[in-house]
């Protein structure tokens, strides 16, 4: 469904995820990545969120940080992603973190959903993003590590 997910935001090129790697991403000695799956009633796959933490250093708090919302083209409109997104709201009331996140890419029509839930699109907050020569780039102006005392 990942890569279902990718062919929908029009950049299928991109994803280079593997089984392997989503398991040890969810599953491995130390997990940092989270996910639900919806299943229908026959208990095939509709659609996924995955997520992980974040932390509001303002409020002192973790929040869930919802990296990925997919529900397959034949489930739309089934409920599945809204069950989705209840369940990580319900996760975020029980264990008392005060927010839940997300980004859209803009031309997502999930937007009428959204705005239907009553989730607010944030306009004062930019996204950033390093990667390839820039990452590297400014990585290799970091300070060596500090040798381990031994």
């Amino acid at each position: 469904m990942v890569h279902g997910l990718a062919e929908y935001e029009k950049a299928p090129e991109q994803c280079h995820l593997t089984e392997e790697q989503l398991t040890v991403a969810l599953f491995g000695p130390q997990p940092a990545l989270f996910g639900h799956v919806a299943l229908g009633g026959d208990g095939e796959p509709l659609g996924f969120a995955l997520w992980f933490l974040n932390f509001s250093t303002w409020a002192g708090q973790h929040g869930i940080y919802l990296e990925d919302l997919y529900v397959r083209p034949a489930a739309r409109g089934t409920g599945a992603g809204r069950l989705l997104l209840a369940t990580l709201a319900a996760l975020c009331v029980e264990r008392g973190y005060p927010r839940l996140d997300w980004m859209m890419i803009h031309w997502n029509p999930a937007a009428g959903f959204y705005r239907a839930i009553d989730a607010v699109q944030l306009d004062e907050w930019l996204p950033y993003r390093l990667t390839g020569p820039a990452l590297r780039a400014l990585a290799a102006r970091a300070p060596a590590p500090e040798p381990a005392n031994r």
